[in-house]
């Protein structure tokens, strides 16, 4: 037993120092971390083999408001890292993020040592990472080349990861290094003032890490170099000279500060950094080592102070025997001997001297005595307060026991209400009670058991009146405190059942009168008429302690019989549980008898319901299939092919058969999941059935104004909806094929009919016919007015280029508005002579009738007119806009080739429209082609004078080859050939997608071929001009806008 409290004596007062010194090493105040402190951590690192301890304590420091606090446990967890425990690293791993956290905090803050802490988080989270992953290196980098051999392996893809990891490592070492440095020289501070060691010391442990990462570097570069080409670790070179350029700085500035001095011996780096390329420079690479003096610092037994230690120790410092004379002498110099140089004074100082050091040497033997009585009193104290604990735990326990015990009597009773659990309530009570007096004998044997242990403290409390014979005052104390506690651990104890609340209090009301006697012992030569005065009082606290004692034990005693009450009351109450059971089950017979009859009577309904809705769906399919069947037999009735039918409504009908399958669909799968239900799939066949006649007739009647292969398709596809529509109503109406009744084969068919619904749709118009001829006035007049803006818009682009620009760019400027000039002028006289040519198609074809009647009669001619006259505007148009951002030097020479271009074609297709319907020999049609050629001539004068002024103005490079090598010329040669195949890629991309273009274009603009001819008075173009190199392009098509591009047909509309 004593050897037990001995040990926890000692592991509570190795906690109570740990946590006393991580308190006094981690504080606010701008100072450096005391070594005394962060080894005493460190030692309890390895007492306890972890930081489990110190974390516990750190994490209820307020780091985010106090950046010193944070700076300084930064350090410590460094210290921890280095020196501790090796599973402090594991330790330190689990609160990764709170350190990340800690650093973003700090590092989004402009505070001087917030930046410090940023930086020292972000170093330590990389050492804790490198750590982890190589765990063979151990956290004080202190390992040998055999261990960073085996670490680094044989693959040299491993090698080059652990050496940019070690880079890494060593560029946050310097980081903060150069930080603090920076720090102080900007802050003029003294490396001997608290201010500027508090930001140094951490750096101590920077300069072990960095030596050792110098090592490591060096050592990895040398492996690589002998494996890899020189040109690929160029990097890590030009990476290795800045960090040994940097690390040799810090290394010199440091090695000149007084603080370093006297704690650390810097090594020094060699002047120039190894060389990697010569394998023997490895052997004159010297390890650096980095030595710490071995400083007997002191131990101050009392370390409940936190002020600075002084740097000097001024206690034991002697008087040197020559300092003496030394003032006479300056004294005498001053103001003579006296008494012809003797003085009685001397014989008394000389006396005062002796009677001093006598009581300097008895005040040391008081001091020392003092202090092992004190020392001894804190052993008892401290053993005394593991006892205290113990019995803590002991009455904590029994409390809980106690509660348990009265939450279970309760639970029993609320059980014993419950009818349906009458067995399982009376058994578990009964379980209970019996457990309920066990733990009370438990609870009696505890009792027991605190007796012995009472006495046993009453002998250790005589033993340690012994020990103490010397000082009689200090001997009462102790034994007063001593009964104290064994008396107040005794109520504890025996006040388990009644009074919690009061024995928190009257713990905490102990905790403060023993805080009051250990400072009572330490004043125990300075207080002992006091300590007389406390000495009665404890003796009538012990006979009040006796007195609550013998009120406990009474209440034990009816706490047994309340428990005997209890039990016997249980009993009474299974008798009359046992028969409610009885007649609960009798009931339960009885109520079952009439469930089983209910159920039958309910299957045999459902039965009949099940039945009554299968006959309404066969009902309800059987009329479907008569509509159906109706409506097939109309495509064979003789009197049916006169009916006609849109294909538009045709469409309208499709789609409305579509959405009536899907509800269909839907009706069925929620039938077969509830056969109770058919309302649903009624509604739906009902409408499907209908629809589906609708279509299968107007199918029918659209294929009669149909082309011959639309309507053969069309009538095939109407007979084969009736027959899947006629097999799906039939799998619906038995029970065996209900199951894989599907109606996707009619979605299939009814969605054929919808597509050439919707291909026999007319290509409609938006303008009505009796419009045409005024639109084709007005487009041939906004055409010329387009032309006359795009030729005031170059003069005026001419003028400003002239104003702007000078030599060869002006000189290529003019050359392409001239050009751009001649093409408008031209495009202005095709569009007159084509306006005449028109005039005279219409008064030689139109008869008796107006003219308004001839354009309607001949809308696609006209149509086609229009569109051909508003290409040509468009394209003159976008020709002034690519003029001008050409002269302006935002756009591209290739967008106004291509604008020459499309104004030809666009032409073009003016003058094929026109002489579609024109006298061959017409003079007008003469005149219409020879401006459509210089047209032609104009648009490739522009083309040419852009191509020109593009070669004038590029500059093209010399290639001068002569200075590369043969690897530099063929590396430059394979960079030209991927370019190549990169272009020639990209060209035939572009050209799928510009053929793609061209045909969606066809296609939204153009018209079957077939329909050309008919009620237009169109003839074949063979008949009416075979010498046409290019084809007309009338369309049909909305009109857009004068300034936007025209929609135009595609080019084999007429042969």
């Amino acid at each position: 037993m004593s050897k037990h409290i001995d040990t926890l004596l000692k592991g509570k007062k190795g906690e109570d120092d740990k946590l006393s010194s991580i308190s006094k090493a981690i504080n606010s105040n701008e100072a450096p971390v005391k070594e005394k402190h962060a080894r005493r951590i460190i030692l309890g690192t390895h007492r306890e083999k972890g930081a489990f301890t110190f974390w516990s304590y750190a994490l209820g420091l307020p780091l985010s408001s106090n950046s010193i606090l944070s700076w300084k446990f930064c350090h410590v967890v460094h210290k921890v890292l280095r020196d501790g425990h090796h599973n402090s690293l594991q330790d330190c791993m689990r609160h990764h993020s709170n350190i990340v956290e800690t650093g973003q905090l700090w590092g989004n803050l402009h505070d001087r040592y917030g930046q410090l802490v940023a930086l020292y988080a972000k170093l330590l989270c990389t050492k804790m990472e490198f750590h982890v992953k190589h765990s063979e290196i151990r956290a004080n980098l202190e390992v040998t080349d055999e261990v960073l051999e085996r670490v680094a392996g044989t693959d040299i893809n491993n090698v080059f990861q652990l050496t940019v990891e070690v880079f890494d490592y060593l560029d946050t070492e310097l980081r903060l290094a150069e930080t603090v440095i920076r720090q102080l020289n900007t802050s003029i501070a003294i490396s001997t003032l608290t201010s500027g060691q508090c930001r140094l010391s951490p750096l101590i442990q920077v300069i072990q890490d960095c030596s050792h990462l110098y090592h490591f570097t060096v050592k990895l570069l040398f492996k690589l170099h002998a494996c890899l080409p020189a040109d690929t670790l160029q990097g890590h070179r030009d990476r290795f000279h800045d960090q040994f350029h940097s690390l040799k700085t810090f290394f010199n500035k440091a090695r000149d500060m007084m603080y370093f001095k006297r704690l650390i011996q810097i090594p020094k780096l060699p002047e120039s950094p190894p060389n990697f390329l010569h394998a023997a420079s490895l052997a004159k690479h010297a390890r650096p080592v980095v030595v710490i003096p071995d400083e007997d610092e002191p131990e101050q037994v009392d370390d409940d102070d936190d002020d600075p230690e002084p740097l000097i120790n001024v206690s034991d410092v002697t008087v040197p025997s020559m300092a003496v004379p030394q003032q006479f002498d300056i004294f005498d110099q001053t103001f003579g001997p006296a008494n012809g140089g003797f003085d009685d004074r001397d014989i008394q100082i000389e006396n005062l001297k002796r009677d001093l050091e006598l009581l300097r040497t008895d005040l040391e033997r008081v001091k020392g005595e003092a202090q092992r009585y004190i020392t001894q009193l804190k052993s008892q104290i401290n053993s005394l307060e593991a006892e205290l604990e113990e019995q803590r735990v002991q009455k904590q326990r029994a409390l809980v026991e106690n509660e348990q015990l009265r939450m279970e009597l309760e639970a029993t009773r609320r059980r014993n209400a419950e009818h349906e659990s009458v067995q399982a309530t009376f058994g578990e009570a009964e379980t209970r009670a019996q457990a309920t007096e066990q733990r009370y004998n438990k609870l009696k044997e505890k009792h027991t058991e605190l007796v012995s242990s009472h006495a046993e403290l009453l002998r250790k409390s005589a033993d340690t009146v012994k020990m103490l014979s010397a000082t009689q005052q200090t001997q009462e104390e102790v034994e007063r405190t001593k009964q104290q506690l064994a008396f107040e651990v005794d109520r504890i104890k025996q006040d388990a059942d009644m009074k919690l609340e009061e024995q928190k209090f009257e713990m905490e009301k102990l905790k403060r009168e023993f805080e009051e006697k250990k400072a009572e012992v330490e004043r125990v030569k300075g207080t002992l008429q006091s300590n007389e005065k406390v000495g009665e009082q404890q003796t009538r606290s012990m006979s009040a302690l006796q007195a609550e004692k013998e009120r406990l034990m009474h209440s034990v005693s009816e706490k047994e019989a309340a428990l005997s009450a209890l039990r016997h009351a249980a009993q009474l109450q299974q008798s009359s549980l046992q028969q409610e059971r009885e007649r609960s089950t009798r009931e339960l017979g009885e109520l079952q008898g009439r469930l089983q009859e209910k159920s039958s009577c309910e299957e045999q309904l459902q039965q009949k319901l099940l039945e009554e809705q299968f006959s309404l769906l066969q009902g309800t399919v059987s009329e479907a299939e008569s509509i159906i069947q109706d409506a097939v037999a109309k495509l064979d009735d003789p009197l049916h092919i006169r009916c006609t039918s849109s294909p538009d409504y045709l469409v309208s009908r499709a789609a409305a058969t579509l959405g009536s399958i899907d509800k269909v669909k839907r009706g069925h799968s929620d039938y077969l999941t509830n056969m109770g239900d058919v309302g649903g799939l009624l509604r739906a066949l009902t409408q499907f059935s209908h629809l589906a006649a609708d279509t299968i007739i107007n199918g029918s009647a659209t294929a009669h104004m149909a082309p011959t292969d639309h309507a053969d398709r069309l009538t095939e596809n109407c007979r084969g909806c009736a027959t899947q529509s006629l097999q799906f109503l039939k799998d619906l109406k038995s029970k065996a094929s209900l199951q894989r009744a599907d109606p996707a084969s009619i979605r299939i068919v009814v969605q054929k009919i919808l597509r050439l619904g919707e291909e026999l749709r007319p290509k409609g118009v938006d303008v009505r016919q009796d419009e045409l001829g005024d639109l084709v006035d007005k487009e041939m007049a906004a055409t010329s007015a387009a032309i006359e803006e795009a030729v005031r818009r170059i003069d005026e682009m001419m003028n400003q280029a002239r104003k702007d620009t000078s030599g060869v760019k002006l000189e290529v400027n003019e050359r392409i508005l001239y050009s751009c000039t001649d093409l408008m002028k031209a495009i202005h006289l095709l569009v007159l002579t084509s306006t005449d040519l028109q005039k005279e198609i219409v008064e030689g074809g139109r008869g008796a009738a107006t003219i308004k009647e001839f354009y309607a009669r001949n809308s696609r001619w006209t149509e086609g007119l229009i569109s051909a006259s508003k290409a040509v505007g468009w394209g003159a148009t976008q020709m002034v806009e690519s003029a001008d951002k050409v002269v302006l030097h935002t756009g591209k020479y290739e967008e106004l080739i291509v604008c020459s271009h499309e104004i030809a074609a666009s032409t073009a297709q003016l003058v094929a429209s026109s002489k579609v319907k024109a006298d061959r020999n017409s003079t007008k049609l003469t005149a219409l082609q020879q401006a459509s050629r210089r047209v032609n001539e104009m648009a490739a004068n522009v083309v040419a004078s852009t191509k020109t002024g593009q070669e004038n103005l590029e500059d093209k490079d010399t290639m001068d080859f002569s200075g590369m090598s043969l690897i530099k010329l063929k590396m430059e040669e394979m960079e030209s050939q991927v370019k190549v195949l990169e272009l020639e890629n990209q060209l035939g991309n572009e050209r799928l997608r510009l053929g793609e273009l061209r045909k969606k274009h066809y296609d939204i603009a153009g018209v079957p071929a077939a329909g050309l001819s008919e009620g237009n008075g169109l003839a074949p173009s063979s008949a009416s001009e075979p010498s046409s190199p290019k084809p007309s392009k009338p369309s049909i098509m909305r009109k857009p806008a004068l300034a936007q591009k025209p929609n135009l047909p595609p080019k084999n509309m007429f042969r």
